[in-house]
């Protein structure tokens, strides 16, 4: 074994001391050097051969991972071996959420059981009805997924606060849940979802729709709520992730034509960081194929990878990982017979940008690309037929079916020699390949660029969560810049090949991740980085183009002032090109994301936002409000600015003449006023305001319950943000025939409904609304 403790210096050996090596109860090392955690971890994985062979399974793994050549994911180095209750999978989407309260409760306890051992979970939340759609078994209304998945983030604060590492949680929800508007604008709160990343689900249907300016109609249940533009909704999604980064977008379409597994099971989550779409109860194990520890000659003209080397690794690394589905704990039984069955697990590479630099080639050039479909798709080959291998030996996963299996288009692409192994033999493993984003193995293993991304800055700076939640900055050289300086000089000019992340076009990343996708199976993690300054024209063509380029999903990342980032360029680099820009990584409640939220004044871990500047005049309108238990009017005054184009409110003030109101005015409109000048999308202001219910009963206004004042102050600012087009104009929605709309005007003998229960038998008796059947009153 050529690697030793010596080797792992800085961040690497902090990453190690942290994260992988092995202790006691008391603190004490029990893995003596990294050499010691790597036959650890290969001697666990070995328990799952016959016991004849594990000597020599035990040693083929050890080379294997000594040079950092093959690299198991973060869980794995973590606890195979170490005799503790936790996971070696990485990636698990839960089970299917039913629309009822009972259902709800058991997934979010499911959850905490998975994330007590380490997983990383995805979730969607489309099964829940919308905001507002009646609950009749008790006479209320639904609070909608969103407000659902505060409950999961709360418990992930929960979990996540007994040790250093952040917890992960994916969510999604379909492009036509009638609460899609407000799924998109959740996070535009810089407090709100922070242990989740979330994505919308959009349908091959939506894009054409898009394309079309057609209609688009939001459904549950077979029940159209109502219907709204194709456009303004894609706009809208558009103008978020513009915005504050999220939500990032699955074309769930193609993620299930193209799924090997199609015929017996169907996805609509993917694990946090978007690599791994999976089904209820879906896991996946993930290594990856470190490229930069391949290469031979670097920076010369013969500089070239090792594919007799590649050809060997990937079969050792995908036995490796079947082994782990057998030796790993499952937190959940239905997760255990769900790796059973298909046994799929998620062989990618990382290093990817290191290598093409020490070959020469520029991250966004098409020889970079042509190089880098080369090595994926010898990897996707060697890795498929080493699964056919050991089919033969120990039996294809048990839901393999020949037949439909060698007719999925992912199979169907693959060479003519490797479908006839298939054939001939059947096939280990369902699924084989994906590309994660490497995080802190990539650090780990000398800082190689992670996954399929560009080399961030050939220097930067880390921040470091340590487990008593402490925070240390660590100074980092990538890779192959440091390999560079070794051969050539501090002194040396570097080579062009060397191209930063805040370097390539947008498109060149998704030119990139379109040719890796043709030899990947699973799907990408992977980030688009966008300069502050893009038009956002040309930001919203960004997914289109993924769309039409094949790709299974995309993500964005610009610089706002909603998230922040993970690094951040360094402020000296020698020998290096002069830098611009800033940094442009998306943070991730994942593996690669090793900061606590919360603002920070260094600048280079910013949650919170900076306010928008007061332009010394602005435009706006006033609206008057007759709320009917009030005697005196209420005047609603919302100023407007112009930002990036695009005029949204700034300021608020309420009067009145009513002084019982005037203290909780004061306060509210200072609040408001406070969350419209953080920018972002501010809407989810309107729908806390009319979610607001007040126990003493709502009024009637315009053929409208409005069930407090302040609902109907969100409805006057929802107005005036339509009215000056930051919300688009809603399509109008005719009644339910099961609950006509109820006209406000003098002598209507229709009755009223209850607030609570929603019968019909809310009458007025001595100045008090009460209801015959629940019993509730607005006098007591």
């Amino acid at each position: 074994m050529s690697q030793s403790i010596d080797v792992i210096t800085g961040i690497g050996k902090a990453i190690w001391e942290q994260k992988y090596r092995l202790k006691d109860d008391a603190g004490v090392a029990i893995d003596r050097t990294v050499g010691d955690t790597f036959a650890r971890v290969a001697t666990a994985a070995a328990q799952a051969e016959q016991e004849t062979h594990r000597s020599l399974w035990r040693e083929r793994f050890l080379a294997a991972m000594s040079d950092f050549e093959f690299l198991p994911a973060g869980r794995i180095l973590a606890g195979a071996g170490s005799g503790r209750g936790v996971t070696l999978f990485n990636c698990f989407v839960m089970g299917r959420i039913e629309d009822d309260l009972g259902s709800i409760f058991d997934n979010v306890k499911q959850a905490a059981l998975t994330m007590q051992q380490g997983g990383g979970i995805g979730h969607d939340f489309s099964t829940l009805r919308p905001r507002g759609a009646p609950v009749r078994s008790i006479g209320a209304d639904a609070s909608g997924p969103v407000s659902f998945m505060d409950v999961w983030d709360a418990m992930c604060r929960t979990i996540m606060s007994a040790g250093a590492r952040r917890g992960a949680m994916m969510g999604t929800l379909r492009c036509d849940h009638p609460d899609i508007e407000s799924f998109v604008a959740a996070k535009s709160d810089a407090t709100r979802l922070r242990n989740f990343n979330v994505s919308v689900l959009v349908t091959d249907a939506l894009v054409a729709a898009v394309r079309a300016d057609g209609a688009w109609p939001l459904t549950f249940a077979g029940k159209v709520y109502r219907t709204v533009g194709a456009r303004d909704l894609w706009q809208r999604i558009m103008r978020a992730t513009y915005d504050y980064a999220e939500p990032g977008v699955i074309f769930i379409d193609r993620v299930n034509a193209l799924n090997n597994l199609n015929y017996c099971e169907t996805i609509t989550a993917t694990n946090p960081c978007g690599e791994q779409p999976l089904p209820a109860y879906g896991a996946c194990l993930l290594g990856s194929i470190n490229l930069a520890r391949l290469v031979r000659e670097p920076f010369t003209p013969a500089a070239r990878l090792d594919e007799d080397r590649l050809a060997e690794i990937v079969p050792i690394a995908v036995r490796f990982l079947d082994d782990v589905i057998d030796v790993s704990g499952y937190p959940l039984a239905a997760q255990q017979a769900e790796a059973a069955a298909k046994r799929r697990i998620g062989l990618g590479l990382t290093g990817l940008a290191d290598a093409l630099a020490m070959c020469g080639a520029r991250y966004d050039s098409a020889e970079a690309r042509a190089l880098a479909t080369r090595w994926m798709g010898l990897i996707e080959r060697h890795a498929t037929l080493a699964s056919t291998g050991i089919a033969r030996e120990k039996g294809s996963f048990p839901l393999y079916d020949a037949g439909r299996f060698l007719a999925s288009p992912g199979i169907a692409r693959l060479d003519e020699d490797v479908r006839a192994a298939i054939a001939a033999g059947g096939i280990r493993n369902g699924l084989l390949t994906s590309i994660a984003p490497t995080g802190t193995i990539s650090l780990f293993a000398g800082n190689v660029s992670s996954g399929i991304e560009p080399i961030f800055d050939v220097t930067a700076r880390r921040r470091i969560l340590a487990r008593d939640g402490s925070t240390r900055e660590e100074e980092v050289e990538d890779y192959a810049h440091r390999l560079f300086r070794k051969l050539h000089g501090a002194s040396a000019r570097l080579p062009e090949a060397f191209a930063r992340a805040t370097e390539i076009a947008p498109h060149a990343h998704l030119a990139m991740q379109a040719a890796v996708q043709r030899h990947v199976d699973s799907s990408i993690s992977k980030t688009i980085n966008c300069p502050r300054e893009i038009a956002f024209d040309e930001f919203q063509s960004i997914y289109l183009d993924a769309f039409d380029l094949g790709l299974k999903g995309c993500t964005t990342f610009r610089p706002n002032t909603v998230t922040g980032s993970v690094l951040a360029p360094s402020s000296s680099q020698k020998g290096s090109r002069p830098k611009d820009g800033s940094p442009q990584t998306r943070p991730l409640a994942s593996d690669a994301a090793t900061t606590p939220d919360g603002p920070h004044p260094s600048g280079d871990v910013v949650y919170m936002a900076k306010p928008l500047e007061r332009d010394p005049v602005l435009e706006g309108f006033t609206y008057k409000l007759r709320w009917p238990d009030s005697d005196h009017a209420i005047y609603i005054t919302v100023n407007d600015t112009s930002k990036d184009g695009r005029r949204r409110p700034f300021e608020i003030f309420i009067n009145s003449k009513n002084l019982e109101h005037y203290a909780w005015t004061v306060a509210l409109t200072r609040m408001i006023s406070a969350v419209f000048r953080r920018g972002g999308d501010v809407a989810f202001v309107v729908e806390e305001l009319k979610a607001v219910f007040d126990p003493r009963g709502g009024q009637w206004m315009e053929g409208h319950y409005v069930p407090s004042l302040l609902a109907a102050i969100g409805g006057i600012i929802e107005t005036h943000m339509i009215r000056i087009g930051f919300l688009p104009q809603p399509a109008t929605m005719a009644p339910e025939p099961s609950r006509p709309a109820l006209r406000a005007v003098a002598g209507d003998p229709r009755p009223r409904h209850c607030p609570r229960c929603s019968s019909p038998t809310y009458v007025r008796s001595e100045g008090c609304w009460s209801c015959s059947t629940c019993g509730f009153s607005t006098c007591t």
